[in-house]
């Protein structure tokens, strides 16, 4: 017979229950907490990308507004595509010494699902002859949107910010 110093020590199977209910309750309310977070991540990088943009699609306007930048007859002043606010145009003043960019890149819609996409071709475009409650592409780019399906957490739809 054993004597009561010489016993094993150990968990039993109630003190391992118990850890196993206390850890399931634990992940229970930190697995929505972190979605949470990770989807206030997003529609900031969304918010921070639609402002960089615009911003640039405003000074865009501005600069062809001011003939810094060769409008074509006709135009709205704003830019054909994105592309162009990266690649730069040519300043109208001294055409010789510069070009004058708006953008280093384009960013991506964060919620855009495809991640092998052009960063372009993620946004959905609206041009300057298009109403704001049908955005529609044309022959320059007033505006851009998400072509996200969803809501945001402030309950307003993500191609509406």
């Amino acid at each position: 017979m054993r004597s009561s110093t010489s016993r094993q020590r150990g968990f039993s199977l109630i003190e391992l229950l118990v850890v196993v209910a206390i850890m399931s309750i634990l992940a229970t309310i930190a697995f929505p907490l972190a979605e949470l977070t990770h989807r206030r991540a997003q529609e900031e990088d969304l918010r921070r990308s639609l402002r960089e943009i615009r911003s640039a699609l405003d000074a865009y306007k501005r600069f062809a507004d001011a003939g810094l930048i060769a409008r074509p007859a006709g135009g709205s002043g704003y830019p054909p595509n994105l592309q162009v606010l990266v690649n730069g145009e040519t300043n109208a003043q001294t055409p010789q010494a510069s070009k004058v960019y708006f953008l280093r890149r384009i960013p991506r819609d964060p919620l855009a699902p495809d991640m092998t996409t052009d960063a372009a071709a993620t946004w959905g475009l609206r041009s300057y002859d298009s109403p704001p409650d049908d955005p529609q592409p044309g022959r320059d780019v007033f505006d851009v949107y998400s072509k996200a399906t969803g809501t945001g957490l402030d309950g307003r739809p993500y191609r509406q910010w």
